[in-house]
């Protein structure tokens, strides 16, 4: 009897590409391309276009002044949905999509409030993912609250675009300075204003200076800085994006722009992009042109499979590579793509042949009628080119344009004739995503991926692999309900029985199928839903005709909530592998489920150069915390490495408690492709839903004006509402989830790994210390200056003995104390880190007298740790 196979996690976890490619781009100071897009969630209202051309015509005319005269925004696409009513001015998009768009309009799915804010969780200088705007934050006057939107959007922009970050901190309002005073965090010291607190009872509200706290020094923790209406200060927008002021920088402020950029101002970092370096100032009186809109909407999908059925896809083992794409079409076909959209289907080895022109896919007998059609028998050669010239004309045949449409391209063989057809496919407009199948396909395809928007796969022995990839093609509309979410069990090797579960959540189980997979013989099956319901092996489908070992139920209505049993036998006389994959879709449009999108730092990479690795896991828009996330890169040779990725604000993380989990991968071994596979597991007991959304536009709660403060009203609170179907601050469903993610390529490397390592330790940028009796206690320790300048020339600062310490495994935290005292060199020394500061009250001298504080900053050195 081979063991019970545990649940594999289907908590409605979906791994979804991320790797996000823009088309904007600079053209003599004006940025084009810029891609506003709206949910399709969101009503239909006029007003809201309107008042996205206002917010950009506003911002190119702040952003010019704040570049000095260097940036403007010359043409932006703004793109409504397909629910909304066509008209004569919207054009058809080419390659814009939601999914790929640098600001989206849409609704929270649980209010948190309209903050506006930049998805940003990479280094500093790093492009961020999009901008995130409310309908509410565009179709209310939030003038007092935020500032004018176009400076809102400049803020974001510079996020987005430069990759720096804010120079506010809520955690931390206020700090003591280096001259022993305490000053309100913010980008420039000589921004005025008062700090005060605001009383309420009984409706009546008054304001009142604020008093120290006498553990802290600082202020009590109502605290808040209003700042003048008025300024004469230079000030950056990343502070307060509503006052009128320019560009100086405030390197003392434990805010993020200081931490995550060594101390550097905003301007230092916007003035070293590609951007900046790439233009110069507009000279002379020149008029500045308004922006220019398109309106475009958004249209049913059009996709058309190009599949390589050359003699190489007559190898693999246990089964072919044929009956591999085979399955992993089939399954694209009947539980992937969207209802309602336009598929074909093209087979080529070297020369093609359309198998379907484009058929809407209304119902079973719809994807039925094109799957029967996948080859059967493989052909001699390969050639690419003429594959994906078929692919065009089916749809164009089909009387659709390829421009904005997709194919979707898998092959296993190597054609050195690619290059040829790269400015057909650029002028044809068509987004081309890349399946490559073993170590043999052709160098050249994540070059037509990187070209035209589309996503890269690649898939090597993991017999699940190309199921996962074309699972990982969803709809790029933005509409959750539409993406088929998956879950799948571990390959099992046994002669007997195999008994596991999946649980279904409850926002999900509409369109939900079970695919079972074998590799010799088919398994006798029993499926029982949570109510006690049998299902069995005459109850699932399959083609015989196309001989693919797989078969499929599709569970009608709704699938029950709860834990679903299923029991395989596997009848033939020796071990094979049987899989179990299940996919479904949202229950409810407006009940999002929990989702995982994952992605590398870069699609590329050389050897001195470390990869980064992402796993976003959200509900809506709300980070998942304490989860559970491993990454699996595997080389082409089949070397694996698994890495434990973490949402604790160090190393490769940015922000802690942001539902992005992160680690640096540096192990590479060899050349070539590398893919990646996430595992996410609910924990027992702190998996949770995070209120809470960092980076957000600054909320003004007041000014002083003519002497007089002038309080904003109070910023709402977060308001939920709890359903039956919604999670929230509370588990998620427990188990586990693996599927593949992106792909990328690795060159320089020497082969077979194990070398000496090129990397430095990562940066510190959670260094903290506090005062204990006359001890200073940190977590970190090497240098230490009482002048934040020294960070500038790291030798002026004072030497730390650290000869006891034994470093635990990177991310670890560590607590020791120490006295000054010699520090040894080494060969590999990280980034300076984050400023540390303590502060220690003398007795006797009272709060109202100046605190001596010490400002603490180090590097870690080593030739081994990463």
């Amino acid at each position: 009897m081979v063991p019970g196979l545990k649940v594999l996690l289907f908590l409605s976890l979906h791994l979804l590409q991320e790797v996000k490619s823009t088309i904007v781009h600079l053209n003599n100071n004006g940025y084009e391309g810029v891609v506003i897009a709206i949910n399709p969630s969101v009503p239909e209202d006029e007003r809201l276009i309107q008042s996205i051309k206002e917010m950009i015509t506003q911002a190119s005319t702040y952003l010019f002044e704040a570049t000095k005269r260097r940036f403007y925004f010359r043409n932006e696409s703004i793109l409504v949905p397909m629910t909304w009513k066509s008209k004569s001015e919207y054009l058809t998009p080419k390659r814009e999509s939601y999914d790929q768009a640098d600001v989206i309009v849409a609704d929270p799915n649980l209010k948190y409030g309209d903050d506006p804010y930049t998805l940003q969780y990479g280094q500093c200088g790093d492009r961020g993912q999009y901008i995130h705007f409310t309908p509410n934050f565009q179709l209310t006057e939030n003038l007092p609250m935020y500032g004018p939107r176009g400076r809102v959007f400049v803020h974001e922009w510079a996020h987005l675009r430069w990759g720096v970050f804010d120079e506010y901190n809520r955690d931390r309002p206020f700090y003591m300075s280096e001259k022993n005073t305490i000053e309100a965090t913010r980008c420039s010291t000589h921004i005025s204003g008062r700090i005060m607190v605001k009383e309420c009872q009984g409706g009546i509200c008054i304001s009142r200076q604020c008093h120290r706290d006498s553990k802290t020094g600082l202020y009590e923790p109502k605290c808040t800085f209003i700042p003048n209406k008025a300024q004469a200060a230079r000030d950056s927008i990343m502070f307060m994006q509503s006052l009128d002021s320019k560009n100086t920088h405030n390197r003392e402020a434990p805010n993020l722009q200081n931490k995550m950029c060594n101390g550097r101002s905003t301007w230092n970092i916007i003035k070293k992009s590609a951007d900046f370096q790439n233009s110069s100032p507009m000279i002379g009186k020149v008029a500045l042109p308004r922006p220019a809109f398109s309106l475009l909407k958004s249209k049913q999908r059009v996709v058309c499979l190009v599949l390589d059925k050359s003699a190489s896809m007559k190898s693999g083992n246990p089964i072919t590579h044929l009956t591999r794409m085979n399955q992993a079409a089939e399954l694209f076909l009947i539980q992937i793509i969207e209802k309602g959209s336009l598929v074909g289907l093209v087979t080529f080895d070297s020369t093609a042949t359309i198998r379907n022109l484009l058929a809407r896919m209304t119902s079973e007998n719809s994807y039925l009628e094109i799957s029967a059609n996948l080859p059967r028998q493989v052909g001699n050669g390969t050639s690419i080119c003429n594959g994906l010239r078929s692919g065009f004309q089916a749809i164009t045949s089909s009387d659709q344009r390829t421009s904005g449409s997709e194919i979707i391209l898998l092959t296993d063989g190597e054609d050195g004739q690619i290059s040829s057809c790269f400015e057909e496919v650029k002028s044809s407009g068509a987004v081309i995503h890349t399946i490559a199948l073993g170590p043999s396909a052709a160098r050249e395809l994540e070059t037509l991926s990187d070209m035209t928007g589309g996503l890269r796969f690649y898939a090597n022995h993991d017999v699940n692999g190309l199921m996962d990839a074309f699972s990982g093609i969803s709809s790029r509309s933005g509409s959750i309900s539409e993406q088929a979410l998956q879950s799948k069990a571990l390959n099992i090797k046994g002669k007997e029985l195999i008994n596991g579960t999946v649980l279904v959540d409850s926002t999900i189980g509409n369109d939900t199928f079970f695919v079972i997979t074998w590799t010799i013989q088919k398994p006798e099956i029993i499926l029982q839903d949570p109510k006690g319901k049998k299902y069995t092996t005459s109850d699932f489908r399959g083609d015989d005709k196309l001989n693919i070992f797989s078969v499929r139920l599709r569970i009608p209505g709704i699938a029950e909530t709860g834990t679903w049993t299923y029991s395989l036998f596997n009848k033939a006389g020796k071990s094979q592998s049987l899989t179990v994959t299940v996919t479904t879709r949202a229950r409810s449009p407006t009940t999002p489920p929990v989702i995982v999108t994952a992605h590398v730092s870069q699609n590329t990479a050389w050897y001195t150069s470390p990869m980064i690795v992402y796993a976003r896991v959200s509900q809506g828009c709300l980070p998942v915390l304490g989860a559970s996330v491993t990454a699996t890169i595997e080389a082409e040779d089949g070397h694996q490495v698994t890495l434990e990725l973490w949402d604790n604000g160090a190393g490769a993380d940015t922000l802690k408690n942001d539902g992005v989990y992160s680690r640096y991968f540096a192990e590479y071994h060899g050349n070539g492709r590398y893919s990646l596979k996430v595992r996410v597991t609910a924990r027992k007991t702190i998996t949770k839903v995070n209120l809470k959304q960092p980076n957000k536009a600054l909320y003004v709660p007041g000014y002083v004006e003519n002497d007089t403060i002038i309080w904003n009203p109070p910023r709402s609170e977060y308001s939920v509402v709890v359903t039956d179907t919604v999670m929230v601050n509370t588990e998620i469903p427990r188990g586990s989830f693996t599927v593949s993610g992106t792909s990328f390529t690795v060159s320089g490397a020497p082969h077979g790994g194990g070398h000496t390592p090129v990397f430095p330790p990562s940066k510190v940028t959670d260094l903290e210390t506090q005062f204990k009796g006359d001890n200073l206690h940190l977590i970190y320790v090497i240098r230490m200056s009482k002048r934040s300048w020294h960070i500038e020339d790291f030798n002026k600062a004072t030497i730390v003995n650290t000869h006891f310490v034994t470093p635990k495994e990177a991310g670890s935290k560590e607590k020791f104390k120490f006295k000054p005292e010699n520090i040894e060199n080494a060969i590999l020394r990280s980034e300076v880190s984050n400023i540390a500061e303590a502060v220690k009250f003398i007795p006797g001298l009272g709060t109202k007298m100046p605190a001596p504080s010490l400002t603490i900053f180090l590097f870690v050195a080593t030739l081994f740790i990463f």
